[in-house]
């Protein structure tokens, strides 16, 4: 059985700072019009980021057979030799000669609010790559990447018949209601957060009913609240698993989704598919940066028997 799963989206640095004292005693509302201001920033660390690489990161770990579709600039030797590292293919990542790797800069004050500069590069030719090269696949995924790339590559698993998860993120205000839409009849599942599933609702006009009625699965995660699954009629309720601390929610949501897609290429139910997302999202939650915590499929079996009660 092919178990091949597509990850379409972004590759990035991220580069994270922590400022030792406050914005808001720095920044002056009535100033705001000519600020120029500079933060000290003793500490600095750069984390392997983007949405393809942190699925497929924990893809792989869980057992599974993911393959990034993306792009990455001239600095990205570093990554590719991750990947190899990982034993995550890399035959679909095009190399983009005269652009860096999309970047994310974060400095972090001590209330812990963000000021965030994001420069896509390469990940602005992520449409230059086909899904039809990639040969047999079980499903895909079409996370956040270049606006052009989402599209074209909605496009390219619907003509390849190719079942995939629409993951619109933050590049969902990106989109327009119309482009919304048809991304939702083409996709077979959507998963979205609380947040961005209201926008959605609000700039397609369509109701949950409605969009849940267009897939085989609409998914809505709650945070702290868990998550649902409304699916055949039906909706499922998945629990959030607890973490014994909670350390940097990012790349929570991909874990999330990672955990969706192998349930999906392995035929399991919603109530468990939901659960394994939920306790891979626990899991990764403990750890700094999407992509520095360590597991196994015999840990993850052991520990969802524990936390469920049964055997995935």
């Amino acid at each position: 059985m092919n178990k091949t799963t597509l990850i379409c989206g972004s590759l990035a640095f991220d580069k994270i700072m922590q400022f030792h004292g406050r914005f808001a005693e720095t920044l002056m509302a009535e100033h705001m019009h000519k600020v120029n201001v500079s933060f000290l920033v003793p500490t600095l660390r750069t984390e392997f980021g983007g949405c393809s690489a942190n699925i497929a990161y924990n893809l792989k770990m869980l057992g599974g057979d993911p393959l990034i579709m993306a792009t990455i600039g001239q600095d990205g030797g570093d990554y590719l030799e991750r990947f190899e590292r990982l034993g995550i293919p890399t035959r679909a990542i095009r190399k983009i000669a005269d652009a860096y790797t999309a970047q994310c800069f974060v400095t972090a004050d001590l209330d812990n609010n963000q000021i965030n500069a994001f420069h896509p590069g390469a990940m602005q030719f992520s449409h230059e790559n086909n899904v039809a090269d990639c040969g047999p696949l079980a499903v895909a995924i079409i996370a956040p990447d270049g606006r052009d790339g989402m599209l074209k590559h909605a496009t390219d698993c619907a003509a390849q018949n190719v079942p995939f998860m629409f993951d619109p993120g933050q590049q969902l205000p990106m989109f327009s209601g119309a482009e919304l839409i048809d991304f939702i009849d083409k996709a077979s599942y959507l998963a979205a957060n609380d947040y961005e599933f209201e926008m959605l609702m609000d700039r397609t006009g369509l109701t949950l009913a409605d969009i849940a009625g267009r897939l085989d699965a609409l998914i809505v995660t709650r945070s702290e609240n868990g998550s649902e699954i409304h699916a055949g009629g039906k909706r499922f309720d998945i629990p959030c698993v607890a973490a014994p601390s909670v350390v940097d929610p990012t790349g929570c949501g991909d874990a999330y989704r990672a955990g969706l897609l192998y349930g999906i290429a392995n035929g399991f139910d919603w109530p468990t598919t939901g659960r394994l997302a939920s306790l891979l999202g626990s899991i990764k939650i403990g750890h700094q940066g999407g992509q520095n915590h360590v597991f196994t499929a015999t840990d993850i079996a052991e520990r969802f028997d524990k936390e469920f009660n049964y055997r995935f």
